[in-house]
């Protein structure tokens, strides 16, 4: 099965996962930057960060280009990879997926957040409370969570749910 990992990363976490899945899959990988051609791929294996709630602004280009392919979506994001947030954030990249595509599998888990972005939010939402991205003491805990990810069974867990997509597609013919 020939496949294309394509991804889009700020602070590394997303270029891990991907490098995982294009290990475990054997598979050709590309940056979105590259602007790579899905044609004459099986399955393509598209990634990106969470921004904003959706995909980031690489992938909310790139994403839209894909065209009567079988695509499995992987993301990282800061918060908590089994949240009702996280699930909406697959979601709306699967939205972004023209509906000639076959959406085959998603995958998603926790990764670091951009220092930069953090220093942003602390400045843009100090002294407002009761806003999720104000300073607090629960959101620097969340930040230092996220800060030792992906791990190593973030990683095994990637490369478990891309083997079974790839099982699941074998098994299809």
């Amino acid at each position: 099965m020939k496949t294309l990992v394509v991804y889009s990363s700020l602070t590394g976490n997303t270029k891990m996962v991907a490098q995982a899945i294009a290990e475990e899959l054997d598979a050709d990988i590309k940056s979105v930057a590259e602007n790579p051609s899905a044609d004459g791929y099986d399955l393509v294996a598209a990634g990106f960060w969470v921004d904003k709630g959706s995909a980031d602004d690489q992938s909310l280009k790139y994403l839209p280009t894909l065209k009567n392919a079988k695509v499995a979506l992987f993301a990282t994001l800061g918060a908590d990879p089994k949240s009702e947030h996280a699930a909406k954030c697959l979601e709306k990249a699967a939205g972004l997926l023209d509906g000639s595509n076959q959406i085959v599998g998603r995958f998603i888990c926790q990764g670091k957040i951009d220092p930069n972005l953090i220093e942003r939010m602390n400045k843009m939402f100090a002294g407002k409370t009761g806003n999720p991205h104000a300073p607090s003491k629960e959101r620097d805990e969340r930040h230092k969570k996220a800060s030792t990810h992906p791990d190593a069974q973030d990683l095994a867990d990637a490369k478990a749910a891309f083997a079974r997509i790839k099982e699941a597609l074998a098994a299809r013919g």
